[in-house]
């Protein structure tokens, strides 16, 4: 049961994390997705996140519709339907730390990554893999959009036109992460429909105040603060998440030094 402090919080992140991903096209689902694994168990966690995130890309790529690389859009989903279908055979569930160590610790592996080695996401191979890739990091961290970005950001498309690919791929692939996830609810984890209308309706809200920034700020400085975004964000999860997972056996080795001296 989520408790009135708690849906207000829940508001104000939904609608600031909307804001935020409707100027760069990613960094504010990682924020958002961090939050609702502190909250929530991590199935309802990734059908509210989800469902949030289809709202704000679904209202962006149609916002800059006329932008969208739509090649690119093609060549993701076909990669990203082929690895939800394996993940449904599995049907596996991550723990909170192992979610939020791999959320902080993908961007980075990406943002490393030299650019001759990195795949021209607008050819068949590469944007195929990009969907696979993306879409089973989804399911295992909630999020993709900075190891998308990371690729994205590295073509010759304007800000605009990532923003608007970036859409409208996220989109499909986080449509496949809620119906994915769904299905793992546990008895008593069904996420309030109230709590879904709301949260797509802030969503949409937080992408339409957005859009007069992204028209303001220049491609360089799009680019640049993209990076800067990414990086800080995933630091904090990789802490977080190193903290989360290896907190029992710290504390129980405190122990023993403390019983001990």
């Amino acid at each position: 049961m989520i408790t009135l402090p708690v849906a207000t919080f829940l508001a104000v992140a939904i609608l600031a994390t909307s804001f935020l991903s409707g100027i760069f096209g990613m960094a504010g689902g990682m924020i958002l997705m961090g939050i609702l694994l502190a909250l929530l168990p991590v199935p309802a966690a990734m059908v509210l996140h989800g469902v949030t995130q289809m709202a704000a890309n679904g209202w962006r790529a149609w916002l800059w519709r006329r932008h969208i690389a739509w090649r690119i859009v093609a060549n993701y989903a076909a990669g990203a339907l082929a690895v939800a279908l394996a993940m449904a055979a599995v049907r596996f569930a991550p723990s909170k730390p192992v979610a939020l160590i791999i959320l902080g610790l993908t961007p980075f592996v990406t943002l490393l990554m030299p650019n001759r080695f990195t795949p021209d996401v607008r050819g068949f191979g590469a944007g195929f893999a990009c969907g696979a890739f993306c879409t089973g990091l989804q399911f295992v961290a909630g999020v993709s959009g900075p190891v998308l970005d990371a690729l994205v950001v590295r073509t010759e498309l304007g800000r605009k036109s990532q923003v608007a690919t970036k859409a409208a791929v996220q989109v499909f692939g986080h449509a496949l992460k809620v119906v994915y996830f769904a299905q793992l609810l546990a008895a008593g984890e069904q996420v309030a429909p109230a709590l879904l209308i709301g949260a797509i309706v802030l969503a949409v809200i937080g992408t339409q105040l957005s859009r007069r920034v992204l028209d303001a700020i220049s491609d360089a400085q799009f680019r640049v603060w993209s990076r800067r975004l990414i990086a800080a964000i995933a630091t904090f999860y990789l802490i977080q998440g190193f903290t989360l997972q290896f907190a029992e056996p710290i504390a129980a080795l405190a122990a023993i030094v403390a019983a001990r001296s």
